[in-house]
């Protein structure tokens, strides 16, 4: 470990399986989190806790828009860490035990007046979100110092996104299990299921920690070498982050299959119920059908991506994606029969969504090291989570508007459901297809665009080395 040459043969090399297990598990309690959120939080605030639909939506919105502060604030801060475990390790150590109470606190419901439970769940929000970006943020930061190889990013990235999806699959069959023992008690449900989430989402992250850690010192030995220049100021970290046209490209490519992926996602449990009049349990069946498709797929768009690039395999998914998306939004209630059939569908893109663009990114940021002598990870990391996390908000943001303008009745507590009008239901079918396409058309545009192909890569690599054996004689 205190051999510079081992210690940059290391960061160059393949990762062992063990680190990639260890990494890909860090993914895990993060995508726990997020995925019972995105799927229940909205529905849980509007027909459990008996918050007003647009109230609820606020909330989301309010929260999110507060990471716009706390995602780069972290980010630089983790840039500039000192400490004996490197730059990310400790965020994500120090970070865990708080991220899982935070989260699980959101699942209480302490009063029936309105603007209390508003004034409660906008607080819970604001710091929940602040300690998943303090453990998401520095983990997903270290992929590029991990390693630098073009493919093993890929691949490395694959393990990540097995354990986010099977993360995602895990809970979901987590929450209809406790909602088949607990059907009696809707408020007891949700405590259940964020006090078992929340358990599993915080332990895995010290794996993670333990499994890379020599990985990760011996990068931060090698990065330390090599870095020489001042730290800049943060307003200036953001300029020059901004006027990356490669990273612009991949900001809106996430940010328009994400926002895509958490509309649908937020919608469905009303699309399910409202226009399709299925019962509450197949909402877990229909997303369990897509995240186990994005799961399974994720090898096959490894192999794809190795062989005819990143965007052309980003092309091949989303494009499925959108037969799926649209075909959703054309059945009828009598046609249930299909809802699965098109949910694997949609899961096949789904499976590039999560995998390409992130895949892309280190490529980036190798780009700006050329242009600017620094890596800031960290930075740029952040904007990508900001992203993710706005998706989440708007999305859910979105969908509370549109059930609220639309005359949707949300459950008192204790009651059964009631009966929608015709509008409600007629702009959830709307909700389910429209906005979720013409976001992803625009992101398959973007991607055509998108400038660093393998060879561009290789050269970026080229001229760093290059640089680097110039410092070294200097």
């Amino acid at each position: 470990m205190s051999n510079p040459v081992e210690s940059a043969q290391s960061v160059q090399g393949h990762l062992s399986l063990k680190e990639k297990l260890a990494y890909g598990a860090g993914d895990l309690g993060p995508a726990i989190t997020a995925n019972i959120l995105v799927f229940f939080l909205l529905y849980f605030l509007v027909n459990v806790a008996g918050l007003n639909p647009a109230l609820a939506g606020s909330i989301l919105l309010l929260g999110n828009i507060w990471d716009a502060v706390n995602d780069p604030m972290v980010g630089v801060v983790s840039d500039r860490t000192q400490h004996r475990w490197g730059r990310r390790l400790p965020w994500i150590v120090y970070g865990a035990i708080p991220f899982g109470i935070t989260y699980f606190l959101q699942w209480i419901v302490p009063a029936s007046n309105q603007w209390v439970l508003f004034g409660y769940y906008l607080a819970i929000a604001l710091v929940s979100n602040t300690f998943f970006t303090v453990v998401n943020l520095p983990y997903t930061a270290l992929t590029p110092e991990l390693t630098q190889d073009y493919d093993e990013r890929t691949s490395l990235n694959s393990f990540r996104f097995a354990f986010s999806i099977g993360g995602s699959i895990l809970s979901l069959v987590l929450a209809q299990v406790i909602f088949a023992l607990y059907q009696s008690d809707p408020k007891l449900q949700y405590i259940v299921l964020g006090l078992v989430t929340a358990v599993l989402s915080t332990l895995p992250l010290f794996w993670c920690a333990w499994g890379i850690w020599h990985r990760a010192i011996a990068a931060e030995v090698t990065r330390e070498q090599i870095e020489a220049e001042a730290a800049m100021p943060l307003l200036q970290q953001i300029r020059i982050a901004f006027s990356n046209r490669a990273f612009l490209f991949v900001m809106g490519i996430y940010l328009c299959s994400w926002l895509a992926f958490q509309n649908t996602a937020a919608i469905l449990p009303f699309y399910i119920v409202n226009w399709m009049q299925l019962p509450e349990t197949s909402v877990t069946q229909a997303a369990i059908a897509v995240q186990i498709t994005a799961l399974l797929m994720l090898a096959v768009w490894n192999q794809v991506s190795q062989r005819i690039g990143k965007k052309g395999a980003y092309f091949l998914g989303i494009s499925l994606w959108l037969v799926g998306q649209i075909g959703l939004m054309m059945l009828r209630p009598e046609q249930t029969n299909l809802v699965y059939p098109l949910a694997v569908v949609v899961g096949f893109g789904v499976s590039t969504a999560y995998l390409i663009p992130w895949s892309m990114l280190p490529d980036v940021i190798e780009l700006d090291e050329l242009q600017t002598g620094q890596r800031r990870e960290g930075i740029f990391y952040s904007f990508m989570t900001l992203g993710q996390k706005i998706s989440r908000g708007v999305g859910l943001f979105a969908v509370g508007v549109v059930l609220r303008q639309a005359g949707f009745i949300e459950r008192v507590a204790g009651q059964p459901m009631p009966e929608q009008p015709v509008a409600a239901t007629e702009a959830i079918r709307l909700a389910t297809g429209v906005f979720p396409a013409v976001l992803l058309v625009i992101s398959l545009i973007l991607a055509y665009f998108y400038p660093i192909t393998r060879e561009i890569h290789a050269e970026v690599l080229l001229k760093l080395k290059a640089r680097r054996e110039q410092q070294k004689l200097s």
